[in-house]
């Protein structure tokens, strides 16, 4: 029999992604939170057994069954180790081997709803106020998304050897606070519910304004963070207006995602998308969810800056956009966050709403921020500001000072396009 060792490979890959960060969850809530890292080795030990008989016998009719299966069976010697028997060890190992079926619909023990209850808590513990924001988002990342350490390093221009310190970090934390696997409840909910809404939105910017890595990887980043988040708005006892609003958030903006490339391969503005392109049942989701949202009569950062990308996504030109609802918008948002990428923002709407050099007089009250300074974005918008003000060789200096901060390749090519641009009207 020949087998396709690169569609196998492929098969592995997808059940790896799709399927991991469910069978941490559960295989964490056997071995118990300081023991993350075990439920992980379990996992890619029965994903490494997977590509090695696979490749010589094919993949099998039920592929993740067969994964569970094995991850089930390696669960239960683990427990069954003298080193790792507890009170409740050998209820659990028993549970495991009498109560297992391999239905398509999902196992037995690990039915839709156990899966989804898990993954839940898993995405509490690893969001806990005493783990920090960054190894938050890798540990959720690599638990609860299977992203590879190299994948996690490469969406977060960092180094392989820092996120791995990341992680230990936080695993550490986990077990030295002795962080029960549960969703909090009573007041201390709402605050966890917070942080946890935080690092996913923090996730998902990485991937959509990501400045490093493969399309692949930063579409994937947005994906998870919306999977994550519809985890929490399918829960009745958890779900709030909040994570509807950024569930609006994340899905409008997504629904963009094809146009910001053009044929070359090129990262393109609002202004010069291919509006056609837009995923226009993504857009109808989102204002579905947002509709949710704002039922609430709740207002939060995340419905501000839903509406703001609904206002865009409904214009049917970008010339059209209602500008003065955005800057209304802006004005409220700037009432919550007050920080400087809100306040760039909306000097870029004052320009559509008013003149280039009012936008430029509020860009230059907030210059000497640190934030700044090696922020792209402050560059290349004070650049369209200036050359839109007549002043194209301030817009061209700070066009080739933004070429000088470590921006991927093609930021530096739209940067180049732009140079270009300005110069014919030099």
């Amino acid at each position: 029999m020949t087998v396709d060792k690169k569609n196998i490979s492929d098969q592995i890959d997808h059940v790896f992604r799709y399927e991991y960060g469910k069978l941490v969850s559960v295989l964490t809530k056997t071995f118990g939170t300081s023991n993350i890292e075990l439920a992980e080795d379990v996992v890619q030990e029965a994903m490494l057994e997977a590509l090695h008989k696979w490749t010589y016998n094919g993949v099998p009719d039920n592929p993740v069954g067969w994964i569970y299966k094995v991850a089930k069976y390696k669960a239960v010697n683990i427990l069954n180790r003298e080193k790792y028997k507890r009170a409740y060890a050998s209820e659990v190992a028993h549970h495991l081997q009498s109560e297992w079926t391999l239905e398509p619909t999902l196992r037995h023990i690990f039915t839709d709803k156990e899966i989804a209850d898990d993954q839940l808590r898993m995405i509490f513990t690893c969001c806990h106020p005493s783990v920090s924001t960054d190894s938050q988002v890798s540990l959720t990342l690599k638990t609860l998304c299977g992203f590879s350490i190299p994948e996690i390093a490469k969406a977060f221009l960092t180094t392989e050897e820092n996120i791995n310190k990341r992680l230990v970090r936080a695993r550490k934390m986990i077990k030295a606070a002795d962080i029960p696997f549960e969703v909090p409840t009573g007041n201390e909910l709402e605050q966890r519910l917070s942080s946890v809404l935080e690092t996913i939105y923090l996730l998902f910017n990485e991937g959509y304004n990501a400045t490093s890595g493969t399309n692949l990887i930063r579409y994937e980043l947005c994906e998870e963070a919306i999977r994550l988040a519809e985890i929490i708005a399918s829960n009745p006892n958890v779900k709030s207006s909040n994570t509807y609003a950024l569930l609006a958030l994340m899905t409008l903006n997504t629904a963009r995602f094809n146009s910001r490339m053009d044929e070359f391969d090129n990262l393109l503005d609002l202004e010069h998308q291919d509006r056609s392109q837009w995923d226009k049942e993504l857009i109808k989701k989102g204002l579905y969810y947002l509709d949710f949202a704002t039922e609430q009569n709740e207002v939060s950062m995340y419905h501000i800056l839903a509406t703001i990308s609904a206002h865009h996504c409904t214009a049917l030109t970008y010339e059209s956009t209602d500008w003065e609802g955005i800057l209304a918008l802006y004005d409220l948002l700037i009432k919550i966050d007050k920080s400087p990428i809100v306040l760039l923002n909306r000097a870029v709407v004052l320009s559509k709403t008013g003149t280039p050099q009012k936008a430029l007089e509020q860009l230059q009250k907030i210059k000497d921020n640190p934030a700044f300074y090696s922020y792209l974005p402050y560059y290349t918008t004070k650049a369209a500001l200036h050359f839109q003000n007549n002043e194209v060789k301030i817009a061209i200096e700070l066009l080739n000072a933004a070429l000088e901060l470590p921006v991927e390749k093609k930021r530096k090519n739209l940067i180049d396009r732009k140079i270009k641009e300005y110069s014919k009207n030099n």
